[in-house]
């Protein structure tokens, strides 16, 4: 199966909103309303090298995820490729288009010089792991959170 990836435009939030519904754990985180996700989308589209990717095919947007390029001292002033809000639609999983969403991701990180990607993921999405673990991520390192 194949999948366009490309930068997200205004039109396309409110579908890439829904594919992170598309879950139990997102079905409870989110409830905001549009006007919320299309304001975080305004002050994203701001940010210089954090963009939300949609990939569509006839039109349809089926997966989604936010990459964000992190300049950095560490690591000899290394550039790190955040990835967040992974999202393949529920009744494609399993079919590939998660392994063409990581690649389409690594193409853009090493476009714009990352030497690494990293991401979060909640401990509940074992499928989640195992599919992150199969394209070559590593848990390295312990992740801590904050609800501020």
């Amino acid at each position: 199966m194949s999948l366009a990836f490309r930068v997200a435009g205004r039109r396309d939030v409110a579908a890439a909103v829904e594919l992170l519904r598309d879950d139990g754990l997102g079905r409870l985180r989110e409830t905001a309303p549009p006007e919320v996700y299309m304001s975080a989308f305004a002050e994203m589209m701001a940010m210089p090298g954090n963009r939300l990717i949609v990939g569509e095919r006839d039109k349809d947007i089926l997966a989604t995820y936010q990459i964000t390029i992190i300049p950095g001292v560490s690591l000899s002033g290394a550039r790190r490729a955040q990835i967040e809000g992974v999202r393949v639609a529920s009744e494609l999983r399993s079919q590939g288009i998660g392994a063409l969403l990581i690649a389409d991701a690594e193409k853009r990180a090493r476009a714009a010089g990352a030497v690494m990607m990293q991401l979060t993921m909640n401990q509940d999405r074992e499928d989640a792991r195992r599919f992150y673990e199969r394209e070559g991520f590593v848990a390295s390192h312990f992740g801590f959170k904050k609800a501020l």
